[in-house]
């Protein structure tokens, strides 16, 4: 609920702090006293159309801030987490008008986007009157409005659930189609090029590994005349290995006269001629590898050639021709198999219409069900709020190719103000006091059926005196037991059914020649005198006040 309403430099608003409780607050006074002014504030700071002209003259910016407690499970604290507000405690909105027609806005604290502060706000608060437009205006919420008042949350999400599955099927099929029908338009390219690749057989990495083939090819010739010197030198004829290793036998044979001397130069001989005898094997084996087949050379650069042609007729890296292969292949597969694909496709989505048609049937009838009950439950709301000739519908049209996710049906609330006369949308054929009567009638009906948690209901009781006035007051009552009410009014039968009642005035500025506008919680023998005022005017009189304390009185406060 609405906890606090802080308001600075705001037209004629300099500074003004309102404490509000549950239950139903009235805000009464003098016309032109700044109720309206309040009003337009409060609806700033729930994320309403800024304008400049709204700040005090002379200062360069206004500002409204608004306290809420919600309950940690409502959808206002859901949507700020999802914008990555902290949602620790209340619920603290605030807008700054700037008089160059710029707005800033936070929820606790944190700079947010208008968008955002507006659906919080949207979830917090509804504010209802002759010239509304965020209640009934927009036959858009009727749908939800209807759902709402039937339960049919089950019904509602099978039909969401039924309508997701649709859009997936669809969006299959139509993957489906668009791909066959592209293949479709090159199948002989593709089949030409399957067969070639496929004959051609390309492996990943095979381009690298034959450029290094045929490097090694072309200069295993110059490097195959200095590896046969080496080896020559090392174990051909004139190789000096024979020679060491006669040099070693004549050593041993002395090695029993000096051994101390002998030993460690046969044992160093003995190690040359391993060294030589390794180095011996490696330029065999080098050798080895420079001897090739000069068709092999041939083959390799044919198959290099053939490889590179590849890739630049299909406009790919070598390395990626297999992988083309595989992927035509996949097209001319999907060709081959795509009727059949596309039968099986066709069936499942006529199988999620179906499955839809059911749902939204389904839901349909507890419309036409809750429809039947709002209807009745609305008109019996009506006689005592002077509308007793009127009539409540609930016209549904039903619209088989809308199948969106809440169902094939558009709702919106109609009236009828006199027998005899055309029924039509609320909007057109009511009029402004017709039209907050039948609103807080519509709300008295949905109470318990996820209103806001606060209401604000803005003069409904224009041109209505006596018993309706009266009437309404007590619904109001009703309704705040259920949610926060909070009514601009001009009716005393209003004003003494509620809980909490405002005054608001306006008063001269100290030290200056303008006036401000004052908003002061009236105790129990100022708001009896409000009373009175409202019932004698100007002239408050003891018949006045004895009015007001009757009237009072039979409110029970």
């Amino acid at each position: 609920m609405l906890v606090q309403l802080a308001i600075r430099d705001i037209v004629l608003i300099d500074k003004l702090e309102l404490n509000f409780r549950d239950g139903l607050s009235v805000l009464t006074g003098e016309t032109g006293a700044g109720k309206s002014i309040l009003l337009d504030a409060f609806a700033l700071a729930l994320g309403g159309r800024g304008d400049g002209r709204l700040v005090r003259h002379g200062e360069s910016q206004g500002s409204i801030t608004a306290v809420f407690d919600a309950p940690l499970d409502h959808p206002a604290r859901r949507i700020a987490a999802e914008a990555e507000i902290d949602t620790e405690g209340d619920l603290i909105l605030r807008r700054t008008q700037m008089a160059d027609g710029r707005t800033r806005a936070f929820v606790n604290d944190q700079p947010v986007g208008v968008q955002v502060l507006r659906a919080i706000g949207a979830a917090l608060v509804e504010i209802h009157g002759q010239h509304d437009d965020r209640a009934l205006a927009d036959a858009g919420t009727h749908r939800a409005i209807l759902d709402a008042f039937g339960s049919l949350h089950g019904p509602l999400a099978a039909v969401a659930d039924a309508a997701r599955r649709v859009r997936a099927a669809r969006t299959a099929l139509d993957q489906q189609r668009a791909r066959v029908e592209a293949a479709r338009k090159e199948v002989d390219f593709l089949r030409h090029a399957v067969e070639e690749l496929g004959e051609l057989d390309p492996k990943p990495g095979e381009e690298a590994s034959l450029a290094e083939r045929r490097t090694v090819m072309q200069q295993s010739e110059k490097v195959a005349r200095d590896l046969n010197e080496a080896l020559d030198a090392v174990g051909g004829p004139h190789s000096g290995v024979p020679h060491l290793s006669a040099a070693v036998r004549r050593l041993e044979r002395r090695a029993a006269q000096l051994p101390a001397l002998v030993d460690p130069c046969v044992a160093a001989l003995d190690a040359a001629l391993v060294a030589l005898d390794e180095a011996r094997a490696v330029l065999d084996a080098a050798v080895a590898e420079t001897e090739f087949d000069p068709r092999e050379l041939e083959r390799v650069e044919e198959r290099l050639f053939a490889l590179r042609a590849a890739a630049r007729k299909y406009d790919v890296a070598a390395d990626d021709l297999a992988a083309l292969r595989e992927r035509y292949a996949g097209d001319v597969a999907a060709i081959d198999a795509g009727e059949e694909a596309l039968t099986g496709l066709e069936q499942a989505l006529s199988e999620a219409e179906r499955r839809y048609a059911g749902a939204a049937e389904k839901l349909a009838a507890g419309r036409r069900r809750a429809a039947k009950h709002l209807d009745a439950a609305v008109k019996a709301e009506l006689p005592p709020l002077k509308l007793e000739r009127a009539r409540f519908i609930t016209e549904i049209a039903t619209d088989p190719d809308s199948r969106d996710a809440a169902g094939t049906e558009r709702v919106e609330f109609w009236a009828q103000t006199n027998p005899g006369t055309r029924p039509g949308p609320m909007m057109k054929v009511a009029s402004g006091g017709e039209l907050s009567r039948f609103m807080l009638a519509l709300k008295v009906v949905l109470a318990d059926k996820g209103s806001a948690p606060t209401l604000i209901f803005d003069e409904i009781d224009t041109g209505v005196g006596g018993a309706v006035a009266d009437a309404i007051g007590a619904r109001l009552a009703r309704l705040s037991a259920t949610v926060q009410v909070v009514c601009v009014t001009h009716a005393p039968q209003v004003a003494a059914r509620a809980q909490t009642h405002f005054l608001i005035s306006k008063a001269p500025v100290k030290g200056g020649d303008r006036v401000a506008t004052r908003v002061a919680a009236l105790p129990e023998p100022a708001r009896r005198e409000e009373i009175a005022r409202m019932l004698a005017g100007a002239q408050v009189t003891d018949e006045a006040r004895a009015a007001a304390a009757s009237l009072l009185q039979a409110a029970g406060a």
